[in-house]
């Protein structure tokens, strides 16, 4: 029989070892320096937009009226008044860095005991954060200078600078963090050195590549600041578990006696094919975000595909033929204690996994149901999920120095740090009527060279009163006038955002749950196989949703992980985590079940083969599982709160998916559904059937592996 894709690449690689490994590095390099070469290009306010704030950000930068980077600074003192010397020295030092314009007189505060000092970043807002530096000094000079009185400042440099560094920081930890924590994993795992090094090193450098392929697309499509730490977060979970999945399935088949060339032959031809059909179920769901409307998705998805396409062909080519040139050097380095090809170590993985299912398969319909209980008892919270574009007042934490300044200029000054700004676009802009319409309003810019102007409006009861501006206040002052009016701002902007992922979750939804159904249906020629999958990934879903929302929007045991609550969870993550989990979790749906679907294709019953394909599978699962669960966490742990809620989300995801999704449903579901997992419709019996094996002398056709091989 013609061997698979898979199997056929997998050949090719260990008789071409030279071609397939210098032809990576070559990739790689000049991947990463034409990439590094070419820079990253990231989005505008207008392109990240949405909705009216999207369209008020484009008439701006249509009219090259881009918004100068704005800041705050308050002075605050114990008597009203006694801050007057304290802001005369401020403005006189922010004066002199002559990096400012703008700059205004101190406004006192209601009762008297503040003074806000307004001023504008020269230049550029987006390149402000980097030219802040001398600002912030001046003002932390002053407030040395002055211990009377308290300093606060805040603002899209100074907010801008210190998102920048936090980023740079975070991502520099979750590296050097997650890369030990996988090596160790790995090391558990394998027991040797160099099989462990050589999951880690082809991650990394596919993570290499697809940086620089990912800085030359931005060129096209703009990114999302956060978009490395997605693709990083994603490529070296993904390109460890491929490589997993494949040297796991190479060693458990020598450990079964076969010679080196079958045993990499028949992983090529199952893990392989695994890894193909995974792989392109997670590039494929990736590529729905496309759907969503927003420019943020279309860069996740573009991140996501790359870096995942990469890490996928690094699996099927370099792997197989650094094994090949690698043989039984691939042991080399084993560390005491965890080393056991075969024997003990193995029987003690599938006596685990035998002690779990044995009462889960003679007590499906009990354990199923249990299961989904626990499932559907996590995801209860998130019937209350509640969720917002986070300003970075609450992105960095109440404690943090940014945080504390946001809350005490807004406290003294209502509305003050995040306004709404009206943008007014007409054929006149100095129009009788459009003139009366803005004696309306105290802080008006009006450009009459483009014909626009722009409204500043505080707004202190936040989006009750963003709600009066645009159905009361605006359609009152310029209904009748002709003018195109649209609000924009960091309140405007969060509202328009969540309305948008409204309306493209839905596309997003059934474009994966279509592709996942159509794939599962060809892979396994089985609806029953599509069907269940899809509800598996649901329900994984939803507790993942109930644990984000019960921990970040309520505050239940944030304290834990270093976090707290902060009342919403970040706009982007739901719809994120929706995608990738759906994903990801057909890594181990695949591998698993076609595991499974191997073991009856040999004749064994259903129940003797989800028995056998589970306990094979066991090992491979738990360790590409703690893998994904490290690395998800470690995110987990970082700086920012929405890349702690990615994080904790999809750790819980993968670890419930790994744990009481594989473990304890999926074998009671289908145990319950019987011969009936495998029903082939009509019209996929007249196609070439899909080896879940290796065809010939594979493992389709050899003698049952021994039960002393590792799971």
């Amino acid at each position: 029989m013609r061997r698979n894709l898979a199997a056929r690449i997998g050949v090719w690689s260990a008789h071409h070892r030279k071609t397939a490994v210098l032809g990576w590095l070559i990739f790689v390099v000049l991947a990463t320096g034409i990439g590094g070469a070419s820079g990253l290009v990231e989005m505008t306010n207008s392109e990240n937009a949405a909705g009216d704030s999207a369209r008020a950000e484009r008439i701006l930068d249509d009219a090259g009226l881009g918004q100068p980077a704005g800041e705050l600074v308050m002075v605050s003192a114990a008597k009203a008044g006694d801050w007057r010397g304290a802001a005369r020295d401020v403005s006189a030092a922010i004066g002199r860095t002559g990096e400012v314009a703008n700059l205004a007189a101190p406004v006192p505060s209601k009762d008297g005991k503040d003074a806000l000092i307004t001023f504008d970043l020269k230049g550029d807002a987006a390149t402000a954060p980097d030219r802040v530096q001398p600002v912030l000094d001046a003002v932390a000079a002053a407030r040395t200078d002055h211990p009377d009185v308290t300093i606060h400042q805040f603002g899209e440099a100074s907010a801008g600078k210190w998102l920048a560094d936090l980023l740079s920081e975070d991502f520099k930890k979750a590296e050097f963090t997650a890369v030990p924590l996988a090596l160790g994993i790995l090391l558990v795992a394998f027991g040797a050195v160099v099989a462990a090094l050589l999951p880690v090193g082809l991650a990394l450098t596919a993570c290499m590549a697809a940086f620089g392929l990912l800085s030359l697309a931005s060129h096209q499509l703009h990114l999302f600041q956060t978009t490395y730490s997605v693709m990083f977060l994603m490529g070296f979970a993904v390109g460890v578990d491929y490589c997993l999945f494949y040297l796991r399935r190479e060693r458990d088949e020598r450990a079964a006696g076969r010679d080196a060339e079958t045993a990499l032959r028949i992983a090529a031809a199952t893990s392989g094919r695994a890894v193909l059909v995974s792989g392109l179920t997670v590039m494929v769901a990736m590529a729905g975000m496309f759907l969503s409307g927003l420019m943020l998705f279309k860069g996740f998805a573009l991140a996501t595909v790359i870096v995942v396409f990469i890490a996928m062909l690094g699996s099927v080519t370099v792997l197989p033929a650094l094994l090949s040139w690698l043989g039984d050097r691939i042991d080399a380095g084993r560390v005491p204690f965890l080393n056991r090809r075969g024997g003990r170590r193995a029987r003690t993985a599938g006596g685990t996994a035998g002690t779990v299912l044995r009462p889960v398969l003679s007590r499906p319909k009990i354990f199923a149901v249990a299961s989904v209980a626990v499932l559907l008892a996590l995801a209860a919270p998130a019937l209350g999920m509640k969720t917002e574009q986070l300003g970075l007042e609450k992105q960095f934490g109440s404690d943090s120095e940014l945080s504390v300044a946001y809350r005490q200029i807004d406290e003294s000054f209502p509305g003050g740090p995040a306004p709404a700004r009206v943008v007014v676009k007409a054929d006149d802009i100095q129009a009788p009527a459009l003139r009366k319409a803005f004696g309306g309003f105290d802080r008006v810019s009006v450009h009459r060279a483009q014909n626009v102007a722009e409204i500043e409006v505080p707004l202190p009861g936040g989006r009750a009163d963003l709600a009066e501006l645009r159905e009361k206040r605006l359609p009152a002052a310029f209904g009748g006038t002709g003018a195109q009016v649209y609000v924009t701002g960091e309140i405007a902007g969060s509202v328009d955002f969540n309305d948008q992922l409204k309306r493209g979750i839905v596309p997003v939804f059934a474009f994966i749950t279509a592709v996942t159904f159509l794939l599962m249906l060809f892979c396994f020629r089985s609806y029953v196989v599509a069907v269940t999958s899809i509800l598996l990934n649901l329900l994984s879903v939803a507790a993942a949703y109930g644990v984000m929302v019960a921990v970040f929007q309520h505050g239940w045991g944030a304290s834990l992980i270093g976090s707290e609550g902060v009342g919403a969870i970040e706009a982007w993550i739901p719809l994120f985590v929706l995608v990738v989990l759906f994903g990801l979790s057909m890594d181990y749906h695949v591998f698993v079940v076609s595991r499974i679907r191997e073991a009856r294709d040999r004749g064994l019953s259903t129940r003797a083969a989800i028995d056998e394909g589970i306990r094979r599978t066991a090992g491979a699962v738990t360790g590409a599982a703690a893998i994904m669960v490290a690395v998800f966490a470690v995110f987990g742990t970082l700086s920012m709160q929405d890349m702690q809620q990615m994080g904790v989300g999809l750790a819980v995801a993968v670890l419930l998916d790994a744990t009481i999704v594989r473990m304890v449903l999926l074998p009671s579901v289908m145990a319950l559904l019987g011969e009936r997992n495998w029903r082939t419709p009509r019209g996929l019996a007249r196609l070439p059937g899909l080896e879940h094996g290796e065809p010939g002398t594979g493992a389709g056709a050899v003698e049952p592996v021994r039960s002393g091989t590792r799971g």
